[in-house]
């Protein structure tokens, strides 16, 4: 049996208490399903359950106007008998309901049509080290603390001269992990913590009210940006968002701040998806191996990163994960691919399946982040005589299809080089790949998301104005 070492996670009295942190009732419930679904007939079989916890409130004006908490735990079976599958899914398994499910998945699976592609992992395949990532903050906020935090976010924002309300603020907690257990041996586990604060304010009012925000997350409460930042952060850009101006139809330099230059990475994410690639729906489905970007951009999927939002050692088929550039020296260079996807392709699993209890493996990405360039921000935008900076994205206008792109967006004009003033209500409109070709990346990567690029400059844009 491979198994994950992570069966005692670290401590707290509040741990202790809740038993939120102790995962091997779960595991134990895992293992009897798969046996089960063996003696029920399956050839194999495999379960996942998943912890969720979550703990929120909302703030205005001072007060608390909303505080939520779920907790639950769901497990899926996954059956499959002979090259036929089938899911089923259950939050209450008692008395001979173990049996009973897994019978359920059999019959279903023995009606179900053929998939030659569907299949366990391939043991040789299977994570057999699970490195520590540091994703559990052993420290649970309570109610009173997330109102604190909450409450300074708001009280820093509305401090900004101009603000002139609060659109609220929130602050929250959680606890997500999963159990995997396969008829092939495999037995891990992991969790993590989330940790969160959000503001939102507001300049102006009736129709001419502007608004902005901030936020951070982090598995740990010593990552997150303090209350007060975030705060001041939010009131001094929704601030400087009053009384914006239109623009003209134009085509323009266009550069993406870092709240919104991630979107890019996701785009170029979804169109290398395994599921994509095999149904021929991707605009890219031929360009692997192909040189997509300037020679200097490299885009990394790292789901090892200590502390990351997205951080896990093993898949959701327990395949071994480790770092992947999906583009390096501007060559895109895998797709992202679960066990079916790559049989279908011919190739082997990259370690990016995903599931919920409810739905067999797909891929998705972990960590992502496009490596930083040389130029500063004001070095990137300096030789730019009119262009436009993007701070907010509106819409999903994108076709990954066809890689055509279109989204609504507002910011700030360029001129000679500065921001100026704001802009609103514009249209920025290209198409994926002259996106890709002329990405320029700014010096000013942070790690703040679970899609993270620095500043970056885009060419010849099509600016939808008045």
């Amino acid at each position: 049996m491979i198994s994950s070492p992570f069966a005692t996670p670290p401590r707290s009295s509040q741990a202790e208490s809740s038993g939120l942190f102790d995962q091997s009732t779960l595991s134990a419930l895992a293992q009897r399903l798969v046996e089960a679904a063996r003696r029920a007939g399956a050839d194999a079989a495999d379960a996942v359950a998943v912890r969720g916890v979550s703990h929120g409130v909302e703030v205005r004006d001072g007060r608390v106007e909303e505080s939520e908490r779920s907790e639950g735990d769901d497990i899926g079976l996954r059956v499959l008998v002979g090259q036929r599958q089938a899911v089923v899914s259950t939050n209450d398994v008692s008395g001979d309901g173990i049996a009973k499910l897994a019978e359920r998945a059999v019959a279903m699976a023995r009606v179900a049509p053929d998939d030659k592609y569907v299949g366990l992992a391939d043991p040789e395949l299977l994570a057999r080290d699970f490195p520590d990532l540091d994703l559990l903050d052993p420290i649970t906020p309570s109610t009173s603390e997330l109102e604190r935090r909450a409450c300074e976010a708001e009280a820093a924002a509305l401090a900004v001269k101009g603000v002139t309300k609060s659109g609220g603020a929130s602050a929250s907690t959680g606890i997500g992990g999963m159990v995997l257990v396969t008829s092939t041996g495999f037995h891990g586990r992991y969790l993590r913590s989330s940790q969160g604060i959000s503001m939102t304010a507001i300049v102006g009012d009736g129709t001419a009210m502007e608004r902005d925000y901030d936020y951070t997350s982090a598995p740990h409460a010593a990552d997150l940006a303090s209350p007060e930042s975030v705060g001041r952060t939010a009131g001094e850009r929704t601030v400087k968002r009053a009384n914006p101006r239109k623009v003209e139809t134009c085509k323009v330099p266009v550069v993406f701040d870092p709240r919104v230059s991630g979107s890019l990475v996701g785009h170029l994410v979804g169109a290398v998806n395994g599921a994509s690639i095999a149904r021929k729906t991707s605009f890219l489905k031929d360009r692997l191996g192909q040189q997509l970007f300037a020679n200097n951009i490299r885009i990394v999927d790292d789901p090892l990163r200590v502390r990351g939002l997205r951080s896990q050692s093993f898949d959701a088929e327990g395949v071994k994960v480790k770092q992947l550039a999906i583009v390096d020296q501007g060559v895109l260079t895998s797709w992202l691919l679960d066990c079916a996807t790559a049989r279908e392709l011919g190739l082997v699993t990259t370690g990016h399946a995903q599931r919920g209890v409810s739905s067999s493996p797909s891929p998705g990405p972990y960590n992502l982040h496009l490596e930083a360039g040389a130029p500063t921000p004001a070095e990137l935008i300096s030789d730019i005589r009119q262009g436009f900076y993007v701070t907010d994205l509106i819409g999903s206008g994108v076709n990954g299809v066809t890689g055509d792109y279109s989204r609504g967006a507002s910011g700030f004009w360029i001129e000679n080089g500065e921001i100026t003033y704001a802009v609103s209500e514009v249209t920025i409109a290209g198409h994926l790949l002259e996106i890709f070709k002329s990405m320029a990346p700014a010096n000013d990567l942070e790690f703040r998301y679970g899609v993270n690029a620095p500043t970056v400059r885009i060419e010849g844009l099509t600016l939808g104005g008045r």
